[in-house]
């Protein structure tokens, strides 16, 4: 009798830890289909691409990656090729994705994901390519447990879209509105993962300490936090993204009474410049983000804070640039994530004037890494001869080393003659080097 071939899966995945967790929802649907993993797209017999349309670059490197399956799909025409996440969400996307790479196969949109096991299912039995895409979002839906590939790190997400039309940013159009999840689903998804083992949850939601403001609970982000916090175990929690206008005195005092919660809050400024901040809709001021940043240090004076910024936004003068800088510098991010500006068709900046030249902004965003890596080099030579405990996450087989973050984000790196993955390990750091330590095991649990 012959057996029956096992059918496998390969998903491309591209952009945030949204996107990231999202895949494992995939995976999980996939797999309560009958799918497994593979690594090599020439057996997989579904090839998803989860894209990512916050910058220009993950889009291109995304239509590169898929115009490349077109000798695998006409050697293997059985081969079922699906495109979803945020880019097909995109006005317009779709379309130029049916007519750019006519042997794609399914086009859904992050919107309708639960979908995605009957739109293969309906591919397969009636041989036609799909088009399925959800204009506007229809509630929360609650999918199954995602097929996670995280371990010890487990990422949940609180909510989902986004209220607050930021110029230059596409989320509120591709992810909707904002839709919270009810606490009771989220916190036994939390107790399960603990349950399980799971040393680290990160809470998501393009802004988490909006959570609530839906109307759809009464609980607001601190007391969910603080929920989350209390549940019994051995493990820490994280959330992101958190957005300075909504960042509170309650929710730091959550944070500061409550110890699993990491003293790493990051917390995106774009920019330093009051003009800039209000062209990109940001509703703060410079002036305010230092006020949120000094709270949260004289509450907890041993916190970091790592940010997201923009250069070259239309209109960027040298002026407001050295406004960024002046402000990095004041608040001394443990690290920044540092973005030239990429305009996002279909929203307000896109159709700004004063375009900034491509040559002023490689410039600025070259001077800006430049004070942002002396930062954390700084920071971490601070490491060395101290003990800091992290988070066993993995193995470097190139390095022989184990590695894994400690609650401020920095990564560690040590030998150990046994497995130590979903350990918390305190290190004794004999060397750094840039955002990596490097240092001997004292003592684990």
């Amino acid at each position: 009798m012959n057996e029956e071939k096992i059918k496998k899966y390969h998903i491309v995945t591209y952009g945030c830890q949204m996107n990231l967790h999202e895949s494992e929802k995939m995976a999980g649907i996939l797999a309560r289909k009958g799918y497994v993993a593979t690594q090599d797209k020439s057996e997989a017999d579904v090839i998803l691409f989860n894209t990512c349309c916050i910058r220009e670059n993950a889009e291109n490197h995304a239509f590169g990656n898929i115009g490349e399956l077109k000798k695998l799909k006409r050697a293997r025409p059985e081969l079922i090729i699906a495109v979803g996440g945020c880019m097909t969400q995109e006005k317009g996307k779709a379309e130029i994705i049916r007519q750019r790479f006519p042997f794609v196969d399914i086009v859904f949109g992050n919107l309708n994901l639960e979908e995605l096991g009957d739109l293969i299912e309906e591919r397969i039995h009636r041989k036609k390519k799909i088009v399925s895409l959800r204009e506007e979002a229809q509630g929360v839906t609650e999918y199954d447990p995602p097929l996670r590939n995280s371990y010890p790190n487990a990422w949940v997400n609180i909510m989902y879209g986004c209220n607050n039309f930021c110029s230059y940013c596409i989320v509120p159009y591709v992810r909707g509105r904002e839709r919270s999840r009810q606490p009771e689903h989220i916190l036994e998804e939390c107790r399960a993962l603990v349950k399980e083992g799971y040393r680290e949850i990160t809470l998501l939601g393009q802004n988490v300490n909006s959570y609530g403001s839906d109307g759809a609970t009464e609980v607001r982000f601190p007391e969910l936090l603080e929920r989350v916090a209390n549940i019994e175990g051995d493990f820490r929690v994280r959330f992101m993204t958190s957005h300075p206008k909504d960042f509170t005195k309650e929710l730091v005092e959550v944070i500061g009474r409550n110890r699993k919660i990491c003293h790493l809050v990051h917390l995106p400024v774009q920019s330093g410049s009051d003009g800039i901040l209000q062209a990109m809709n940001r509703r703060y001021t410079a002036e305010q983000y230092l006020a949120k940043v000094a709270m949260l240090k004289e509450k907890i004076p041993d916190a970091e804070l790592t940010s997201d910024i923009i250069v070259g936004f239309p209109g960027e003068t040298e002026e407001d640039f050295e406004a960024t800088v002046s402000l990095v510098k004041k608040v001394g991010f443990a690290s920044a994530f540092t973005f030239v500006y990429s305009p996002r068709t279909g929203t307000k900046a896109a159709a700004m004037p004063d375009r900034v030249p491509e040559a002023v902004q490689k410039s600025r965003i070259m001077r800006l890494i430049e004070v942002v890596n002396a930062l954390t080099r700084e920071k971490s030579a601070k490491y060395v001869g101290k003990e800091a405990e992290i988070l066993c996450e993995d193995f470097d087989p190139k390095r022989n080393l184990y590695f894994g973050r400690d609650e401020y984000g920095r990564m560690g790196y040590f030998p150990a003659k046994e497995n130590m993955i979903g350990k918390f390990v305190t290190l004794k750091i004999d060397g750094a080097n840039g955002v990596s330590l490097f240092g001997t095991m004292v003592k684990a649990r």
